[in-house]
């Protein structure tokens, strides 16, 4: 009987070892493609690497689904402007700008201010279970994402006068801006799915 209960435990282990080889194969399948829907997802947007490369190592939480990947889009965004937000602030603080450049940083300020406020209320509200009135959601959610991108883009119009600080603060935006947009494109694109 001892040599039977030793061929029972090597032939348990071999299945157990099997198991854990297909469940791997299986994760491994499942995350190219969800890899594989991102890449195309953001072949769609304007700036499709970054949106690839800000999104794919999220691949196994957006899954395959337009809504998660949306989201993430609006999360990756939000953490992106709040910290260039927070870089504008320290550069603000830079001695030797004339009063014309403290004003327009501060505009500046202001304006980053604003597009976190719109995007940290889209996120929540895609985060929240649905809605009686969906469209309607989603139309403002798209509306907020859209004010956003144009609170960035207008951020570095108040330095018209010197472009070496345009050239810093167009430096700081323009990956906001881009992230903005390929936000906007996905968000846009999971709303045309809902109808």
């Amino acid at each position: 009987m001892e040599g039977l209960g030793t061929i029972i435990f090597q032939i348990r282990n071999i299945v157990l070892i099997l198991l854990v080889i297909s469940s791997n194969n299986l994760i491994s399948a499942l995350n190219k493609t969800n890899v594989e829907f991102i890449k195309a997802s953001c072949g769609m947007t304007a700036y499709p690497t970054l949106c690839f490369n800000s999104l794919s190592t999220r691949a196994g939480a957006i899954q395959a689904s337009p809504k998660l990947l949306a989201q993430t889009a609006l999360s990756v965004t939000l953490h992106m402007t709040r910290t260039t937000s927070s870089s504008m602030v320290k550069l603000s603080q830079v001695h030797g700008m004339t009063r014309r450049e403290v004003a327009a940083m501060k505009d500046c300020i202001e304006l980053l201010n604003d597009s976190v406020y719109n995007l940290k209320q889209s996120l929540e509200e895609m985060s929240r279970p649905g809605s009686k009135d969906s469209e309607l959601v989603m139309s403002d959610i798209q509306t907020w994402v859209s004010s956003a991108l144009t609170d960035e883009d207008t951020c570095t119009e108040g330095f018209m006068d010197d472009p070496k600080m345009k050239r810093v603060v167009r430096g700081k935006i323009v990956n906001v801006a881009h992230l903005t947009s390929n936000a906007l494109a996905l968000v846009n694109s999971y709303a045309s799915l809902r109808g």
